[in-house]
């Protein structure tokens, strides 16, 4: 939070660091006004002396300095509220993962999943949903957290500044995998931003492990998730089509390895209590293990 890569992030930073300046110095005017009274002043004041006091320390010196750090605020809110943005991103968050869907300004709609890929020096428009409870879209390094309601649509500006890997969360309470609801959003530079939506638009590419093809197909799999270029075509679960391209694995709690793939399949249950998506520890080691090497090599 206080290594900002973002416009939004700067902003809040730096009304972090206003705030506590000065209530720092607050702190210190009444500590040393407490110990004028109780160690250097022994002797009584005045009335009119404490009615002075009172009316400027306990009136006048909180309405300035509130009055101050409103309008200091005040004048952040206009960049963080911009409604021109160069990308729009559409993110819904279900329990206890995050669908990510890019809609380009030529009308295309890109799917993805657990995973947030924006330009540096681009603004972009986060349009925030839920499909159950409450949830709370929060990347620390890039904007402030903002809720997301049912039955209600909310937007987040994002201007990140910095190209890098940082970590999202969900920032309210939503079930028993809250804390395991992460997310990667990735800040490229634009060429390479051009480049990997081109190829997140286009179908799988073949991985050439026929038998975990067949695997997916078989347990089920295509019945939840969809792989383009594929039978597959499942709307539940998160969209798997370039699943090795991304940096995470069970939104952003595991390495996107073939063995942690594998583990996430057969143990869903206890990587991420709660889920929707049943483990499936009755595939044959064999099978699991072609299973996860044709998921992980969907890029």
């Amino acid at each position: 939070m206080l290594d900002p890569a973002g416009i939004a992030a700067t902003r809040i930073a730096d009304l972090f660091w206003v705030m506590l300046i000065g209530a720092a110095v607050i702190w210190c005017l009444v500590i040393s006004l407490a110990v004028y009274a109780s160690r250097l002043k022994k002797t009584p004041v005045s009335e009119r002396t404490a009615l002075r006091l009172i009316i400027g320390a306990g009136v006048v010196f909180p309405t300035v300095v509130l009055t101050a750090l409103l309008v200091y605020g005040l004048r952040l809110m206009p960049e963080l509220r911009t409604s021109d943005g160069d990308l729009t991103i559409a993110v819904t968050g279900e329990q206890f993962w995050w669908r990510v869907e890019y809609r380009l300004p030529d009308g295309r709609v890109v799917p993805s999943a657990n995973e947030l890929r924006m330009p540096a020096g681009a603004t972009v428009e986060v349009v925030l949903g839920t499909a159950d409870v409450i949830h709370s879209f929060w990347i620390p390094a890039l904007a402030g957290k903002t809720d997301m309601i049912p039955g209600r649509t909310t937007r987040q500006m994002l201007k990140p500044e910095r190209p890098g890997i940082y970590r999202g969360a969900c920032a309210e309470f939503c079930g028993s995998s809250h804390s395991l609801m992460a997310m990667t959003a990735v800040v490229m530079e634009p060429e390479a931003f051009a480049a990997w939506i081109e190829r997140e638009a286009a179908d799988a590419v073949p991985s050439g492990n026929a038998r975990g093809r067949e695997v997916f197909m078989a347990s089920g799999c295509s019945a939840c998730h969809t792989v383009r270029g594929t039978e597959a075509a499942g709307r539940i679960g998160p969209d798997l089509t370039h699943l090795g391209g991304r940096e995470s694995l069970g939104a952003g709690i595991l390495p996107n390895q073939p063995d942690a793939i594998a583990r996430f399949v057969a143990e869903t249950d206890r990587i991420k209590p709660g889920a929707r998506m049943p483990a499936f520890p009755m595939l044959p080691e064999d099978d699991l293990a072609a299973l996860a090497a044709w998921l992980g090599g969907l890029e």
